[in-house]
This record gives structure tokens, C-alpha cells and sequence, in this order.
């Protein structure tokens, strides 16, 4: 007995504190037991009582702002020690916009309005875990209007996060939570012990987490494209963070870079997360796309009512702030859905209508709304990028604008508009799995043809494919996705004018999560059709095949009467003459020759003339006068 005595005597101290701390049992705090400020109501849902802030127009940026908008706690812990904050939340259906709150920068009683007494926790959207297995840590693949869990003190939302000490002999303490964003429902509070792991049904029972950390799939190797002609990207933010350098060799921020994410509240911006990507970027020398300047959401609430000119004044901060802290940006989504969703509060487009208050910009008319083209709110944007980023590549980037002819006859018709203009560098294409599903892939690349038609760089924006079948409810299905990617991503990859793709996410905390469109999961493993993607773009050739012919010419031109000679082409197969529009006017078969001649009966003005050769195709103006 004296023996083992001896033996505990001589282990370390910080050994002996330690196991002393891991016996601190998590303490659970019901989020409606505190004392709620006015500004607090405290619900029943579904068994389920949390607190919520009553809706309100007035967001400080980096502080509560008032008593009323403050939930106090006194908090009684099991013994001295340091603790992780746990929340479960819900984030609701306006997602960025119903997406944070405070809390106090250590334990006592916070002035309101000083910010250094309160931590940001923003941007929880696309975070949090809710599967009963899986370890709170500090990202996690959590969706909308769902419970999750969070580390808080695991999780950067804006402010360097913070764990809690609690000091022997003063084990009651008090503890602040404060409103930022209504829409943001809390239901409770854990304070688990720092070091150990908190599962999502530890937190659920208040039970002890483990010491033991979890196994975890560690990917090795460089970027996919390493090496390629073309790049393939990752959508970036916390939930996608994990071992991208692994995956992707280009940078697109997802949600950091819409100015309503920058600039919530006026004049007051918040970086963060976007200075996270592009560092990156830097870092690793990757491209770094900003998404976006302008689009119909997420747009500042602040500047849907002011008089137009000041609103276009905003609209020029705006575009200077982030060509002054950003002055290596490779690309830029200008103008992002200009068919599907107008910065116009009353626009009935597809992701309308736009109610006043819903983030849609209403900034249309400030730009010059339709004016004399029916686009001139684009083209005043992109004339103001040109302006502020004369050394950045422009895109303009819409969705289902590849699955449809319609679209995209009308999508190259708002291209056009600023190719003659000099005012845009390329075009992207969104890929979203509803864009492709049932599409024949035929379909697809014929309307990629026709875009690649304005003699511009196509890019693919936004790709995910699904991964759940249609059973009740719907399960993953790798093999399901696996087929699709299989599918759909060489006839993309391999397109001549396709210069890169850029997948929307590939963790959990995907925008799709519900649909199984990720490839990796939570716990780094790789599902089927991330094993054949590597695998695939790695050991892929891309001929160079599709490169445009800087010898081939129109002559004369313009062509007085419709006549003209298509010349310097090698082994000519077929030429195609279509409008500003995309309309195919006329098609000349060709015998392989290396000059063709071409007659024309057509009104006077500016069409496209596409000459398909053996090596490739190339993408000419033509003038008939």
C-alpha cells in the first residue's frame, strides 16, 4: 500500500491536474433557463424549448448593443479547470442572414456595447454536426433549419475563438450570450472539459466525452491537376477547409466574398474569412476567384432603400475596397445569375420574388437597369470592373444556362453584349446537380459549343453531382454517383474550351449535404467517386486538341455582298455561321480543305463564324454589309 501511495506522489503535477480535470463532468445548460433580455422570447417547437431573438432590422456588427439583447447564465461547474463551449443550434431558412450571435469573451458580466467583451460566432450556417456519432470539433457539415452542434471554442466565426478557465475556489460563474442575427434558434449549452471528445450523443445526454481522439483518414498527395492545362478548383470555406491543398489547385471563397457577407452592416467590414482564401491562394500559388460583386442576393439589407446615386456611389466603395486589399485576383464573377435573379427587390425571376428585406440588392435601376440593350445594368457593372481590376481576368457566371438551348441563346446574347465591348474575359457555367440530372450529356457540350461561340474561355462554376437514392427516406448511394460523375465530368474535363472547373464543395457542410453531394466524408474517408476523380483527371491526357487557329482568316471583311473565304484553316470540315444570339443561321459542309468559300444571304451587321477543323475549332466575327 505505501508502495502505490509513493508511486501517485511521484507522478507529475500536471499529470495529477489533468486527471483531476478529465473527471469534470460536462455541465448542460438549458439556453432558456438564464435570464433573457427583452429582446428574447423562448418557444416550444416539436418537445423541443430554445430562445430566439425577436426580428429586428438592427445588426451590430460586433456586439450585442443592448441589455435587451442579452441572455445572462450563473453556471456552477464540478471543479476547477478549462472547458470548451458547446451549442446546439438552428439556423434558419435565410441562412447567411439567420446565422450568428455572441458570446462573452470569458465569464462575467459584459458591457453591451464594447466590443472587445464579446466574440463573433458567425457563419454557421454550412457548420455544425447532427449525426449521433460523429465529434463536435470546429467545422462539421451542418445544414439550415435543422439542430446541430457546435464548438464554439473550436470554431472561428469571425473572432479567434475562446475556451473558459475556471479557477479553484470560485467554481460559479457568470455567463453572457448575446443577438446578432434573428433567425438563429439556441436550445442549450454544454461546457465539456478541454481535451476530451465530445460526440454529437455525448452533448445530446450530457454524458462525459473520451480521451481517446477519433481515427481519422488522412488524404496525402498533391492537387489533382497537378501538371494539367487546365485547373480544378475547390469552393472554399470552414466546412471544405480540411486537407484542400490535397485536392484542388484554385481557390473560389463560397459565402465570404458576397458583399452581404463582407459589408452586413454599412462601412463596418468583415474580412476574415475571405483573407483566409486568398491567402491561400497566395500561398500556394493557386488562382484566386472572387465570387461575386454583384447578384440579386446576399446582398447588404442597408442599401435597398437609399436614392440611386448613392447606392451607385456604395456599389463603387465597394468595388475599390476589394481591388485595394485583394490586388492579385486572378479571376472575378462580375455579375453573378443576371437570368435567374436581378438585384431588384419585386423581380419575379427564377430565385424571386424578391421581397424587400430578402438581401436582393434592389441596386437594377442604380446601374442602369435594362436602358437601351435590355442588359445595361450588366454592362455598367462590368464597366466598373474593368475600371477597379484592369488587370483581372472578368467572368460573368449564370446557372441552367448549359442544359437548354433557350438559355443559352440567351446567356450568349448578354455575352456578346460585352465582348463588343471588350468587357468580359470568359464565362462560367454553373454545374449543379439539378442542371444535370436527366440532361443528355450531347445536349450539354452542343450548348457549350454555342457559348464557346463569343471566342471566350469557358469555366465551369459550381459542379456537384448527388450521391442519395430515391428511397423513403434517401439513403447514400456511391455507386448512384459514381455512374453520374462517370457521366458527366469527362465530357466537361475534356472539352477544348472548358479551361477549369471548380467543385461547389466536397465535404459535409456541402450546400447540398441533404443530397449526398459530397465525396469525402466527415471523417476524411473517400466515397467512389472521389477514388475515380483522382484517379481520372491524374492519369487523363488532354490533347491539345481544340486549340484555336491564330492563322485562320475571314477575307475580305466585312463582306460587302455575303461572299467571303475562309483561309489558313487545316483540314476545314465544316463551317457554321450563327447571330449575336446564338441562332444557327447557316451550316457549309467542308471536304477537309485548307480554304473554303462561304455566300451568305443575310442582312447587314456582326455574326459569329465557327470553323471546325481537325484539330479544333475557332471562333471568328464576321461584318456583312
Amino acid at each position: 500500500m505505501l508502495l502505490k501511495k509513493l508511486r501517485f506522489l511521484l507522478l507529475p503535477c500536471s499529470l495529477i491536474a489533468f486527471s483531476l480535470q478529465a473527471q469534470n463532468a460536462p455541465v448542460v445548460q438549458q439556453a432558456e433557463t438564464g435570464t433573457l433580455g427583452a429582446d428574447w422570447t423562448s418557444p416550444t417547437q416539436t418537445g423541443v424549448q430554445y430562445v430566439t431573438v425577436v426580428p429586428t432590422a438592427t445588426i451590430n456588427a460586433q456586439n450585442p448593443g443592448t441589455a435587451a439583447r442579452i441572455i445572462t447564465y450563473s453556471v456552477t461547474f464540478p471543479g476547477p479547470g478549462t472547458y470548451d463551449l458547446y451549442a446546439r443550434i438552428r439556423v434558419g431558412a435565410a441562412a447567411a442572414n439567420d446565422d450568428s450571435f455572441y458570446y462573452g469573451n470569458g465569464f462575467g458580466t459584459k458591457l453591451p456595447a464594447d466590443d472587445t467583451n464579446w466574440i463573433t460566432a458567425n457563419q454557421l450556417s454550412n457548420v455544425g454536426y447532427s449525426n449521433a456519432t460523429e465529434v463536435v470539433a470546429g467545422a462539421g457539415g451542418g445544414q439550415q433549419q435543422v439542430w446541430k452542434w457546435l464548438n464554439l471554442s473550436a470554431f472561428n466565426g469571425g473572432e479567434t475563438p475562446i475556451s473558459f478557465t475556471v479557477p479553484a475556489g470560485n467554481l460559479t460563474q457568470t455567463f453572457q450570450i448575446g443577438a446578432r442575427e434573428d433567425g438563429l434558434d439556441i436550445d442549450k449549452l454544454v461546457f465539456g472539459t478541454t481535451g476530451l471528445y465530445f460526440t454529437v450523443a455525448n452533448l445530446d445526454a450530457g454524458a462525459q466525452g473520451s480521451s481517446t481522439p477519433p481515427t481519422v483518414f488522412t488524404p496525402t498527395g498533391l492537387p489533382m491537376a497537378t501538371g494539367k492545362p487546365k485547373y480544378l478548383g475547390g469552393v472554399y470555406s470552414n466546412p471544405q477547409k480540411p486537407f484542400f491543398n490535397n485536392y484542388f489547385n484554385q481557390v473560389t471563397p463560397e459565402n465570404a466574398g458576397k458583399w452581404g457577407s463582407v459589408e452586413s452592416t454599412r462601412n463596418v467590414m468583415n474580412w476574415t474569412e475571405l483573407d483566409s482564401a486568398y491567402a491561400l491562394a497566395q500561398r500556394k500559388g493557386y488562382p484566386f476567384k472572387m465570387h461575386t460583386l454583384i447578384w440579386g442576393a446576399q446582398q447588404p439589407i442597408w442599401i435597398e432603400n437609399l436614392p440611386a446615386s448613392e447606392q451607385l456611389m456604395e456599389i463603387n466603395e465597394w468595388f475599390a475596397a476589394v481591388a485595394q486589399r485583394y490586388p492579385n485576383i486572378a479571376q472575378i464573377e462580375v455579375v453573378n445569375e443576371p437570368t435567374n435573379d436581378l438585384p431588384l427587390n419585386g423581380s419575379t425571376g427564377n430565385n424571386g420574388p424578391n421581397t424587400p428585406g430578402s438581401g436582393a440588392g434592389n441596386y437594377y435601376n442604380a446601374l442602369g437597369g435594362a436602358g437601351t440593350t435590355g442588359w445595361d445594368w450588366v454592362i455598367t457593372s462590368f464597366q466598373l470592373a474593368r475600371q477597379y481590376f484592369p488587370n483581372t481576368q472578368l467572368l460573368i457566371n449564370d446557372y441552367s444556362v448549359a442544359s437548354y438551348t433557350v438559355n443559352t441563346q440567351r446567356y450568349l446574347g448578354i455575352i456578346n453584349l460585352l465582348v463588343a465591348r471588350n468587357l468580359v474575359d470568359g464565362v462560367g457555367i454553373q454545374g449543379h446537380a439539378f442542371e444535370t440530372r436527366n440532361i443528355p450529356m450531347a445536349n450539354i457540350v452542343a450548348n457549350l459549343n454555342l457559348l464557346a461561340t463569343a471566342g471566350k474561355p469557358l469555366y465551369i462554376t459550381e459542379l456537384d453531382i448527388d450521391g442519395v437514392n430515391n428511397a423513403t427516406p434517401p439513403a447514400l448511394d456511391d455507386a448512384l454517383q459514381l455512374a453520374e460523375y462517370q457521366r458527366v465530368f469527362p465530357a466537361l474535363w475534356e472539352h477544348p474550351a472548358v479551361r477549369g472547373i471548380t467543385l461547389w464543395g466536397y465535404r459535409p457542410g456541402h450546400w447540398r449535404t441533404a443530397q449526398g453531394a459530397y465525396i469525402a466524408n466527415g471523417d476524411n474517408t473517400e466515397r467512389s467517386a472521389l477514388v475515380w476523380l483522382k484517379n481520372y483527371v491524374r492519369t487523363t491526357v488532354l490533347s491539345a486538341k481544340g486549340q484555336q487557329n491564330a492563322n485562320l482568316t475571314l477575307h475580305p471583311n466585312p463582306a460587302a455582298d455575303g461572299h467571303f473565304l475562309v483561309q489558313g484553316g487545316q483540314k476545314i470540315q465544316a463551317i457554321k455561321v450563327f447571330d449575336l444570339n446564338g441562332r444557327l443561321l447557316k451550316t457549309v459542309s467542308v471536304p477537309n480543305q485548307p480554304v473554303a468559300e462561304v455566300n451568305l444571304d443575310l442582312v447587314s451587321g456582326m455574326y459569329l463564324v465557327q470553323v471546325v477543323e481537325a484539330q479544333g475549332v475557332t471562333s471568328r466575327k464576321l461584318i456583312v454589309e
